[in-house]
């Protein structure tokens, strides 16, 4: 599916001052794709797939004979699966520090992969390729947290609002490229149910020696029934039936391969942030839609499950503009101990402030924009704007700097 991928110009840029450039994601996600497209066009640079079994046997083998027979510029596809590397581009860069020689992908944060992380510190820099948003589905580069803290998250002019059922639609399917090209729902399940399989015995076995693999997929049905819900590790654990130091490890393993991303809690002190409970998301509602069995008949009926689904969708399209963002923010939920929340909560690099609501529904109220009201309070000249994204065609103001606005806003 050849889409044009809004992470190409961030990573460019690197190319131009940074020894080494390492693209993250989950497999599927395009990496291959973005990276052969940057060698066979700006950056011009042979391509080696560590998936490929020649290669990865003359990577494990003698990795520093490898690399050295590797001149100019080159791309390296699936690094994670010959960890040895890591050193022997280290020596090579040390030797020769050259922007741009080598572009890396991998489907593990490289944060999880100690060997790469602390031999290739302040040689390599990070990019992060999500499955596709719905801007860069619909061709929109500009994110909404850019938008919204320059004022414009709410400009007036013809946008196409979406009716309830082409937004399920679109939740249902994510962001995978594979699932976009699947044109039924059976086919689409089929693939998901593959791609989980394959990710639990697979990747995670590239980076860690786990024991019990076959508990992976009984903890991501868990996580998936518990989506933009605060952990509770107690809880969870027990459903489980393993320790929470099990459960942490596993955790940790699957935010590591992408399945999963940590939502972390904004307070008003930034030293509170580290002891708040955090959320989770699934990184795709079409994965978390399979997981969880909903269907477009579910969705109807269930409309408390339906809510949790779209807020997960609008976080995790937030997440994905925001590593193209010119605004160098960070995201995070707000919910105090009397029960008082904010779905989700921008901040940039000065401390300015957003709010989103996510509203499963048209009709917005006065009390939908409480936990909204009370962060503007707590950030004072930091709140720059709160929004409820809902599911109704109206733009509707509840106050100052306070609006409710259709969902599709966020990428259109």
């Amino acid at each position: 599916m050849l889409k044009k991928r809004h992470l190409t110009q961030r990573v460019l840029a690197a190319l131009k001052d940074t020894p080494v450039v390492y693209i993250q994601g989950a497999r599927q996600t395009g990496k291959s794709t973005l990276v052969q497209a940057i060698a066979a066009g700006p950056h011009p640079a042979p391509y080696y797939s560590l998936d490929a079994a020649a290669v990865l046997a003359a990577a494990e083998s003698d990795p520093e004979g490898f690399v050295t027979g590797l001149k100019g510029p080159v791309v390296i596809d699936e690094v994670q699966r010959a960890p040895g590397l890591s050193l022997a581009i280290k020596s090579a860069v040390d030797k020769e520090r050259t922007p741009g020689r080598f572009l890396l992908t991998g489907s593990a944060n490289v944060l999880a992969l100690p060997r790469v992380a602390d031999s290739l510190a302040g040689r390599i820099e990070l990019h992060t390729l999500w499955p596709f948003s719905q801007g860069e589905l619909e061709g929109n580069r500009l994110s909404f947290a850019d938008r919204a803290f320059a004022g414009r998250a709410i400009e007036p002019g013809h946008r196409k609002i979406i009716k309830e059922a082409e937004l399920l639609e679109r939740v249902l399917i994510g962001g995978y490229p594979e699932s976009q090209l699947r044109k039924s729902a059976d086919r689409r399940r089929a693939w998901f149910e593959s791609y989980i399989t394959t990710i639990l015995q697979r990747d995670v076995r590239d980076i860690a020696n786990i024991e019990n693999l076959t508990e992976m997929p009984k903890l991501l049905t868990i996580l998936a029934s518990r989506t933009c819900s605060l952990v509770n590790y107690a809880d969870i654990a027990r459903s489980l039936t393993r320790p929470q130091s099990t459960l942490k490890r596993y955790l940790a393993l699957l935010e590591a391969t992408f399945l999963v991303q940590r939502l972390p809690a904004w307070s008003a002190n930034i030293g509170k942030r580290l002891i708040k409970s955090p959320k989770l998301l699934l990184a795709d509602t079409g994965m978390l839609c399979h997981v969880l069995g909903l269907d477009p008949v579910r969705a109807k009926q269930d409309r408390t499950l339906f809510g949790h689904v779209l807020e997960n969708f609008v976080a995790m399209e937030l997440v994905k503009q925001l590593t193209w963002s010119t605004a160098a923010c960070q995201i995070f939920h707000f919910r105090t101990t009397a029960g008082q929340e904010v779905d989700l909560v921008i901040e940039d690099r000065s401390g300015n402030i957003l709010g989103i609501e996510v509203k499963a529904g048209a009709k917005v109220e006065a009390r939908d924009f409480s936990g909204l009201r009370l962060l503007a309070e707590l950030a004072g000249e930091r709140f720059k704007q709160g929004v409820v994204l809902h599911t109704g065609d109206s733009i509707v103001p509840f106050g100052e700097n306070l609006h409710a606005i259709p969902i599709e806003y966020l990428w259109n």
